[in-house]
């Protein structure tokens, strides 16, 4: 680890804190239905969607209207991306003549994309025609983005209001996310990386010749504008197989700096929502002051794994100094590689700049763990909030049993029904994370896609069917992802991950919009301190170490120890 190296990940951390406020005012005016900067401006555009769709945007829902709506639009967003995907080689936009995606591999994209997952068991830039990535691919990135948004504003709601039967109305929530706020910021950014080198272009392909005289044929496309969504909207699907890591999308360090700063930057400006809508900032600073200390934790292990390097190096005779530099890029090296990799996983992006199976077995076992915690560290936009708040509920509920009281949160008194919506909602992850790996490391058809044997094969089909149900989207490479087997469960697996969190999460905000809101006592547990922040984090961690430590101990904690007594995978 080197003084540079931290230098990076003090400044990220500096930004991130400093857009958290600014993007939280912006949000709050925007959800509560105020006047902010571009509403003279898109005020008509969105009056003329309600009228064009026969939204009523003053009327809301209760809080089954407002899932119903939402899982419909979802339904609907995965029929239309298949269907674009199986007509794409009849189609226009397809320079290339790529023919039409397999029903499987179609099917488990569809389910990706529109769960905000962004796995990808295809090379972009040699599967899917232009017209998909930008009417299907890009397209699910606005509105699954958006959904997330909307869904954690509802649940603020819930902890908001006071004798209420309504949670907002979906299309309202949905239509503002996009317009007032993913798409001005996408244009912008698009801009940025077009200026950085970034491609945006309907041609197919460009020739190159080499220093070594070789032709080389180079694939082009409209990659930044998916990129900037890809990042805000922390989905993760690259326009390339190589990710943030091919050098036209993420081609220089201030790219990777700006795009890591994207993936946490509305996550971040929620925690801040939310304690504006709760009438105490330092609510959300208490939030976002959880997330930012399990993530330090994260960000520090796997930097001080990957700077050890192999001991296997050193007992060859060769210079391990410095670190393991397998699989990353050069030009970003150790330190930034290390900070993506806690980043996207902590942030359920799924963007990659470096080969996390290629990382040392401690240094991959972070991401995995930052994505088994239940997708709450910043956590995908929205999603992170509300994962994060049902967490809230959880330790509130532990504090209520240690002390002999009713618990509470902001209020509203934490009872039975709560509590077992939210325990649905936490249980329903591992259920799939670790069901979906038992049974693909004792089936012939999910051991024949691994690539390496004992603890670190088990390791890729752990990260595999984690990353899916966490909705993050990103891999161990030496899984080979695209058979019948891994595309239809671990679309189950996104499916399940994303939507059976969602549903019990409404159930809570409908349950605590409907009470009242009591006077805090001398016997109030304070929400926006220290204390607070680490009990929230000791029960993430707790409740992440007691289910996940067998499975971990299974693969990259026995792959480390047998490193260490000189046996490699």
């Amino acid at each position: 680890m080197t003084v540079s190296g931290w230098i990076h990940i003090l400044l990220f951390a500096a930004l991130v804190a400093a857009v958290a406020r600014p993007l939280g005012g912006y949000m709050t005016r925007l959800f509560n239905g105020e006047r902010t900067l571009l509403s003279p401006l898109l005020r008509p555009v969105e009056r003329g969607l309600y009228r064009l769709a026969g939204v009523d945007a003053k009327t809301e829902q209760h809080w089954v209207t407002y899932a119903v709506a939402m899982l419909l639009f979802n339904v609907a967003g995965l029929l239309l991306l298949y269907a674009l995907q199986r007509l794409q080689g009849v189609l226009p936009l397809n320079p290339t003549g790529m023919a039409a995606v397999p029903a499987d591999l179609a099917f488990n994209t569809a389910a990706s994309f529109v769960t905000n997952t962004n796995w990808q068991n295809y090379g972009g830039e040699s599967t899917m025609s232009h017209l998909v990535q930008m009417a299907g691919l890009t397209v699910q990135n606005f509105v699954s983005a958006a959904t997330g948004i909307a869904l954690a504003v509802a649940l603020v709601r819930g902890f908001t209001r006071s004798g209420a039967r309504t949670v907002g109305n979906f299309w309202t929530d949905l239509t503002r996310a996009t317009l007032y706020l993913l798409l001005p910021l996408s244009l912008l950014y698009a801009l940025f990386l077009v200026w950085q080198g970034v491609p945006q272009t309907l041609a197919g392909t460009v020739d190159a010749t080499t220093l070594e005289g070789v032709k080389q044929t180079i694939a082009l496309g409209p990659v930044a504008s998916q990129e900037a969504i890809k990042m805000l909207g922390t989905n993760g699907g690259g326009f390339f197989n190589a990710n943030s890591a091919h050098p036209f999308e993420n081609p220089n360090a201030l790219t990777n700096l700006v795009q890591m700063l994207s993936i946490f930057a509305i996550g971040a400006g929620l925690t801040n929502l939310f304690g504006r809508m709760a009438g105490d900032e330092r609510q959300g600073w208490a939030i976002l002051a959880a997330m930012g200390l399990l993530f330090v934790i994260g960000v520090a292990a796997v930097y001080w794994a990957e700077a050890q390097g192999n001991p296997a190096f050193t007992a060859l005779g060769l210079d391990n100094a410095a670190g393991n530099m397998e699989g990353k890029e050069t030009r970003f090296g150790i330190a930034l590689s290390a900070l993506f990799a806690a980043v996207t996983t902590a942030a359920s992006c799924g963007a990659v700049n470096a080969m996390h199976d290629s990382f040392m077995p401690l240094g991959g076992m972070v991401p995995m763990v930052n994505m088994m915690l239940g997708e709450i560290i910043v956590g995908g936009v929205g999603a992170g909030l509300y994962g994060m708040l049902l967490f809230a509920i959880v330790t509130m509920f532990v504090a209520g049993l240690m002390v002999g009281r009713t618990p509470e949160y902001l209020g509203k008194k934490l009872e039975a029904k709560e509590v077992k919506m939210t325990m649905l909602a936490v249980l329903c992850l591992p259920l799939v994370m670790l069901g979906g790996t038992a049974f693909a490391v004792v089936l012939d058809t999910g051991l024949a896609s691994l690539a390496n044997a004992g603890p670190h094969g088990f390791s890729e089909a752990l990260y595999a069917y984690v990353s899916a149900a966490a909705n993050n989207g990103s891999a161990f490479g030496g899984l080979s992802g695209n058979t019948l087997w891994y595309n239809l469960t671990l679309a189950a697996g996104m499916l399940v991950g994303r939507f059976l969190v969602i549903v019990p999460m409404l159930a809570v905000a409908g349950s605590l919009a409907a009470k009242t809101r009591s006077a805090a006592s001398a016997g109030t547990f304070p929400t926006h301190g220290g204390l607070f922040v680490g009990l929230l984090a000791g029960v993430i961690l707790i409740v992440g170490g007691l289910t996940f430590f067998p499975a971990l101990a299974l693969g990259p904690v026995a792959e480390h120890l047998a490193m260490r007594a000189g046996l490699l995978f």
